[in-house]
């Protein structure tokens, strides 16, 4: 009983572990190579109290809260804010249905995008603000937090990689990545070195980024082969999905620096 009782709250919290420690810092880490000296500026005003100036130290602080036993009513009213559940192939995003009462990654993208860049809220609350937007924008950008099929962000589709059992979502939260055998910073560089990453074109009739982005990732678990026949990740799944993978952290990357040169370069 109390191994099936482990298991079931394992399952109950995954769909907030996107990309995992190593992506999350990635995308952090792209973004803060891309900010204007006033945003810049502001960020290291706002972590100073976290005695960092790197937007990268605190990428995985929304995830951490769960362990925290202080945060813990922080973490019951935001761990709904990591995760988007389409409910169709088509991905399309109607709020009453796919956020409702506001609970969903796009919601909270647009809650700590508007405080982040309010000066008028106190600098504690801007200080949170900003590292949930560092980390909720990775999290929207990984496919598996945006999906559509009853299956808990692929933690239940079962897979086996390398010869051990896993689950898709944790092969796209560190499986794919950790292929490159690269930390964080080496990653990060290499990712970078690619040079401007290309963005996808606005999809009609959004006038909300979030739900853009949401959607881009939604459309990515559509496509044929992203659930791997067979249930087995090989070596051509991953040469398949990992410049994808890559693609979306680039992406993140990208749009995390021009919200923040938006929201702090004033």
């Amino acid at each position: 009983m109390r191994r099936l009782v482990a298991v079931l709250a394992c399952l109950a919290i995954a769909p907030a572990q996107a990309w995992g420690p190593l992506g999350h810092r990635v995308v952090a880490a792209l973004a803060q190579r891309h900010l204007s000296p006033a945003a810049e500026a502001q960020v290291e005003r706002l972590l100073a109290a976290d005695r960092t100036r790197a937007l990268a130290d605190v990428a995985n602080w929304a995830d951490q809260l769960r362990d925290d036993p202080a945060q813990q009513a922080l973490w019951e009213r935001t761990r709904r804010l990591h995760y988007i559940d389409f409910h169709d192939s088509g991905c399309d995003y109607r709020p009453p249905r796919d956020c409702r009462d506001g609970l969903c990654v796009v919601a909270g993208l647009q809650h700590y995008v508007a405080v982040l860049g309010d000066p008028a809220q106190p600098l504690a609350a801007r200080r949170e603000a900003l590292k949930f937007v560092v980390h909720l924008v990775a999290d929207v950008h990984q496919p598996l937090h945006a999906g559509y099929r009853d299956d808990r962000g692929g933690n239940t589709f079962q897979v086996r990689m390398d010869g051990k059992g896993s689950n898709l979502h944790r092969v796209w939260d560190s499986g794919l990545l950790d292929t490159r055998g690269l930390d964080w910073q080496a990653y990060a560089k290499a990712l970078d070195a690619r040079g401007r990453v290309p963005l996808p074109p606005a999809i009609a009739p959004f006038d909300n980024p979030y739900a853009q982005w949401a959607q881009e990732s939604c459309r990515i678990t559509a496509e044929p082969g992203f659930y791997p026949p067979g249930h087995r990740i090989g070596q051509a799944y991953v040469d398949a999905e990992l410049p994808l993978a890559e693609l979306r952290l680039r992406q993140a990357g990208r749009r995390l620096a021009q919200l923040l040169n938006t929201a702090l370069g004033r």
